[in-house]
């Protein structure tokens, strides 16, 4: 993956442009410091701010456009100045939901299994008396992932889908972002 063009200031306006409420800018803000996490993890440092924009740009345009979500997405990242390759990474995640787009580099592999799966633990942290992912442990988040109606609206299959894609267990996939969450929350 190459390095973006596009700044952090000039891709946080772009997502500020079409999103308002504040729950989905701090999800954006949440899958970027997972993604910036993951990079340094997974030996791409050097591609860390490109990570950490396509995990802010992610869902750019959820809010204004649900029923377009990732169709409408290249148009505004274009506008925004946004490279193909950034693009294509933000796009492949609604590989299977939305688009035909699939994710092929690891980063956009993570950015698919993680997406989902920040919801759930964020979930599952506002239930505790801490209120907090410092203390959330892997045991906490599989007994509510176990429990379809918990965060239904965080999908159980691209959590699953997302894991296999990068070919790690899902207690695995969960205790890491966890630990990245970590870095990013609270």
């Amino acid at each position: 993956m190459p390095k973006t063009e596009l700044s952090r200031d000039a891709a946080l306006a772009a997502l500020e442009k079409y999103n308002k409420d504040e729950f989905h800018i701090k999800h954006a803000l949440v899958v970027e410091g997972v993604m910036r996490y993951f990079a340094n993890l997974l030996g791409y440092g050097d591609e860390e701010d490109f990570w950490g924009i396509v995990g802010l740009l992610h869902d750019i345009d959820f809010e204004q456009y649900p029923e377009q979500h990732c169709l409408k997405a290249p148009e505004l990242l274009r506008e925004a100045g946004a490279e193909e390759e950034l693009i294509h990474a933000v796009v492949s995640h609604g590989y299977g939901i939305t688009v035909d787009v699939e994710p092929t580099h690891e980063m956009e592999k993570v950015l698919f299994a993680t997406d989902e799966l920040t919801g759930l633990i964020g979930a599952v942290a506002i239930m505790r008396p801490s209120k907090s992912v410092q203390d959330l442990e892997l045991k906490s988040v599989k007994k509510k992932y176990k429990t379809p109606n918990f965060a239904a609206g965080c999908s159980r299959d691209v959590i699953n889908r997302g894991a296999e894609m990068l070919g790690w267990e899902l207690d695995d996939l969960i205790s890491r972002t966890i630990l990245a969450m970590r870095t990013c929350c609270d």
